[in-house]
């Protein structure tokens, strides 16, 4: 991976890392590959953080439909739950594919990087 792509990448993961809505998993995984730039075990970690993020990247249908569902209305509340939902929906009139949190999104602008990452 050349040294812009690599800059990039390790600065789109601690933005992943940073965000509130970033799971354990996905952590883990963006800190496992961290520790991994440079060494033998780049590209098997590559590989795995790439899994991991897509993986987890929600769609926009997907977060229209937690945000819809009973789940999404325990986990948020009802009307934090038809706020998401409503904004799910916008996100998809206007064409978007992904959810824009901010874990959503750094996936989003990591995996547009997948190619690179994997030569």
């Amino acid at each position: 991976m050349n040294k812009d792509v690599l800059a990039y990448v390790q600065e789109k993961t601690k933005e992943l890392m940073a965000a509130s809505s970033c799971c354990q998993e996905a952590k883990d995984a963006a800190q496992a590959w961290l520790n991994a730039v440079g060494t033998e075990k780049e590209a098997e970690e590559t590989g795995k953080y790439i899994a991991e993020l897509e993986e987890d990247i929600i769609t926009v249908d997907g977060l229209i439909a937690f945000a819809g569902s009973e789940a999404g209305k325990n986990k948020f509340g009802a009307e934090m739950a038809a706020g998401l939902a409503k904004h799910g929906q916008e996100l998809k009139a206007a064409g978007a594919k992904y959810c824009d949190c901010p874990a959503c999104a750094a996936a989003e602008a990591i995996l547009s990087k997948k190619d690179e990452m994997l030569k």
